[in-house]
């Protein structure tokens, strides 16, 4: 189907151990740009963008077929949630009740479960104009979340190319919502190695410190006069592996920095350039929050088209709640229930530098 520019195509992806078959949906518009993205795990699997000659290149690492995603350790592209980062202890306490998560991050949660996670299920799939909206339901108590869900993800490409991404959920209870897009980028192409060149600004003057584990202090911390800042451009690779205390304990970026202009509002927060390429990605978010990974702990492994993706290929740029929000009442709420649907959404725009 074609609307607006937007040209929809449905083929199939694989098929699951169980005959499920998954399929593939690809949203092209007319300057060269095109998203993939399937029904399991809602995983943005391609990402075509066109460079300052006018080739597209796909700039997100991911895998050829499921059997990658079935694994998926390093959570390319996928959809996460319900909670989306680490939760000290892998519990927390709401409305004076106690939540047991899965312990899978040491002592800790992270991205609310490994093998049961949204990332890992599939999801019903509905085209529209210039969209693809996946849909799942998730039970009470299911990986220890409180409250009856019914989730939509929603992936819009724009001619003015745009990926949206826009998330709502709704809880029969109160509970921690909080997801985010785990998609690496490597706007020099998925398959062409280091993302130190890569040059980051963030709209951010403040950060979440984090202790072992990389669990929130609680503190909020300047940016300023340390390698956490980015509020002016600055490439990747510069400060890394500086003798800092908040690098040294996360392998390098692995934090959660707090947006300037606060929650509620889309605006831009970030943007990356690729000087070789030419490609630059704005994104804008209406979350108080976004995670910067630097993929740190990335294995080698071999990715789509036989490329090998190895230690700091891809860069991450999860918007979000702060991590461990929780358990940390002077953090932004998380807590979605029948008060409170939950509805954000994020944007990477996509441009050439002029």
């Amino acid at each position: 189907m074609e609307e607006n520019g937007i040209k929809i195509e449905k083929t199939l992806f694989d098929t699951m151990k169980d005959g499920t078959q998954i399929f593939l949906y690809s949203l092209e518009n007319g300057n060269g740009m095109k998203a993939q993205v399937i029904n399991y795990g809602a995983i943005l699997v391609r990402l075509f963008v066109p460079d300052k000659n006018g080739k597209a290149e796909d700039v997100v690492l991911g895998y050829d077929n499921l059997d990658g995603y079935y694994v998926n350790g390093a959570n390319y592209g996928a959809t996460i949630g319900p909670n989306a980062n680490r939760v000290a202890d892998a519990r927390f306490t709401l409305d004076g009740v106690t939540y047991q998560l899965d312990v899978n991050d040491g002592p800790n949660n992270l991205h609310s479960h490994a093998d049961l996670g949204y990332h890992k299920r599939v999801w019903k799939a509905t085209e529209g104009a210039d969209c693809v909206t996946f849909e799942l339901e998730g039970a009470d108590g299911e990986m220890g979340f409180p409250g009856n869900k019914k989730v939509q993800v929603t992936y819009t490409l724009t001619g003015e190319n745009e990926l949206k991404i826009h998330y709502h959920a709704t809880s029969d209870r109160r509970t921690i919502i909080n997801m985010t897009n785990h998609s690496y980028f490597n706007l020099a192409g998925h398959d062409a190695g280091s993302i130190y060149d890569h040059i980051l600004t963030l709209h951010a003057a403040n950060y979440t410190p984090t202790a072992a584990g990389s669990i929130p202090t609680g503190e909020i911390a300047p940016v300023a006069g340390t390698p956490m800042d980015f509020t002016s451009p600055k490439r990747i690779g510069d400060e890394i592996d500086a003798d800092f205390e908040q690098l040294n304990l996360a392998g390098g970026y692995d934090h959660n920095w707090v947006l300037d202009g606060g929650e509620g509002k889309l605006r831009l927060i970030a943007t990356v350039e690729e000087p070789s390429s030419g490609r630059v990605m704005d994104t804008y978010t209406d979350l108080p929050g976004v995670q910067f990974y630097a993929g740190n702990f990335q294995t080698e492994e071999t990715g789509k088209n036989g490329a090998v993706y190895a230690k700091r290929t891809g860069l991450c740029l999860e918007t979000q709640y702060y991590p461990d929000t929780a358990n940390e009442p002077e953090f932004p709420s998380a807590v979605f229930g029948p008060e409170r649907a939950y509805d954000t959404v994020t944007v990477y725009r996509f441009r050439v530098a002029q």
